[in-house]
């Protein structure tokens, strides 16, 4: 996801934004380090597996080993790991979590390929069917790329929904978009909305509020159905985007305070993202690779 302006809509009398968060005016920096691992060590609800060691990306075929050790790292801290394709080596990740005794949010991953669409969503049915699949995620953000028509993405919901009536089958996109298109809340079981408070530019001190609007919007358009929290994070370093500052301490600040409000709300968020990245500098610019907890060499940030 890259930069998009923000997108107001109604909300419903629901409140999900009376938690104001923690006051950290009084943490050193230290302390904030402290009380960042001491979170992630209490666990998360979800994690979204980062697939790509430096040098590869998007296309390169990923062993069985490095998800092994990728998912084995994760597995002390996650109930839950999201996967974004089944194909070149993704469907190791729900195979290799499962193993490890963690659920599963598969993604097919769908763009204007409409071979590559086939062979995702063939492949997230044979993952489903066997076992390994406990929330089918039918593409992510296909219409914010302009990938494919509304139709378009709706024939391919149905079929996996047709096909796995057993596993709860839903859309990844921004969280205005279930707004824009209640078609897509009509097909799908929940509602998987992506909510950045940094990519529409908020200030750090405001972005929990701002997180917490996004995911009430998504409620309001959901009309009853259960909504997840798809991905939100914050970047550690790179270039800023408007008033969103990319550094170390908003990181920690902002990975702090979702986790209290999910706790707290029982709302479930998968974060973004478990390890960094160096090939997403492409679409996002340098602030791309370092949307990680763990870096890239696969230790823990801080």
């Amino acid at each position: 996801m890259s930069y998009r302006g923000e997108h107001n809509f109604l909300l419903s009398d629901s409140n999900y934004s009376d938690y104001a968060g923690i006051d950290f005016s009084k943490y050193s920096l230290e302390d904030l380090k402290k009380l960042w691992r001491k979170t992630l060590n209490n666990g998360m609800h979800g994690i979204c597996f980062s697939m790509y060691e430096d040098g590869q990306e998007p296309g390169d075929i990923i062993t069985e080993a490095q998800v092994e050790r990728r998912i084995s790292i994760l597995k002390p801290y996650s109930k839950w790991v999201r996967s974004f394709s089944c194909i070149e080596g993704n469907e190791h990740i729900p195979r290799i979590a499962k193993k490890h005794g963690l659920k599963t949010m598969v993604g097919a991953w769908l763009g204007d390929d409409m071979e590559k669409n086939e062979q995702e969503i063939e492949a997230i049915i044979q993952l489903g069917n066997e076992g390994f699949v406990d929330i089918a995620a039918v593409g992510n953000e296909v219409l914010y790329r302009n990938d494919l028509s509304l139709e378009q993405l709706l024939g391919y919901i149905k079929r996996v929904k047709e096909a796995l009536p057993h596993v709860e089958v839903g859309y990844v996109d921004a969280y205005y978009e279930f707004s824009r298109h209640p078609e897509l809340v009509e097909a799908s079981d929940i509602i998987l909305a992506n909510c950045y408070p940094y990519w529409e530019g908020c200030h750090i001190d405001g972005s929990l509020n701002h997180m917490q609007q996004m995911f009430g919007q998504a409620a309001d358009a959901g009309r009853g159905k259960k909504v997840i929290i798809t991905e939100t994070g914050w970047p550690s370093q790179g270039s800023s985007l408007k008033g969103a500052v990319s550094n170390s301490e908003n990181a920690m600040k902002y990975f702090i305070n979702t986790q209290a409000w999910s706790a707290r709300k029982n709302i479930e968020i998968f974060y973004f993202s478990s390890f960094d990245e160096s090939w997403k500098v492409g679409g996002e610019g340098d602030v791309g690779a370092y949307w990680g907890l763990w870096d890239k060499n696969e230790n823990l940030k801080f």
